[in-house]
């Protein structure tokens, strides 16, 4: 097994930027980006396959974008219009499985990062 990590978390404004991102295992699979709030159990945010397929939570659709580098070592979440209900702590996730399905659910993940914080201000 190995840890997953998770970089570039920080503070902004409503309506700022972040990009997230997250060293995985080389191999075909699933990847995800979930989060996780005081008091609020884990959800899954976005979530992409070896082919490049993705789901998106409701909440994110249009401002937050999932993707993979071309050795799909890294992986990113590009955050846009932040709002402070995205305040959270965020945790990329890793299922290695040739034809595994894009889940936003945590059980479907067997390899997680630590997780890296970000905080919205109004």
């Amino acid at each position: 097994q190995v840890q997953l990590v998770e970089s570039g978390g920080g503070s902004v404004q409503a309506g700022g930027s972040l990009t997230l991102s997250c060293l995985v295992s080389d191999g075909p699979g699933c990847a995800a980006w979930f989060r996780q709030a005081p008091g609020k159990e884990r959800e899954g945010v976005a979530g992409i396959d070896s082919a490049g397929r993705t789901n998106y939570a409701d909440s994110v659709k249009g401002r937050f974008t999932i993707s993979q580098d071309n050795g799909k070592s890294t992986l990113y979440l590009r955050m846009n219009d932040l709002k402070p209900e995205d305040t959270a702590m965020y945790y990329c996730a890793q299922r290695l499985a040739a034809n595994c399905v894009v889940s936003l659910m945590p059980f479907a993940y067997n390899f997680w990062g630590r997780g890296t914080q970000v905080t919205v201000n109004s």
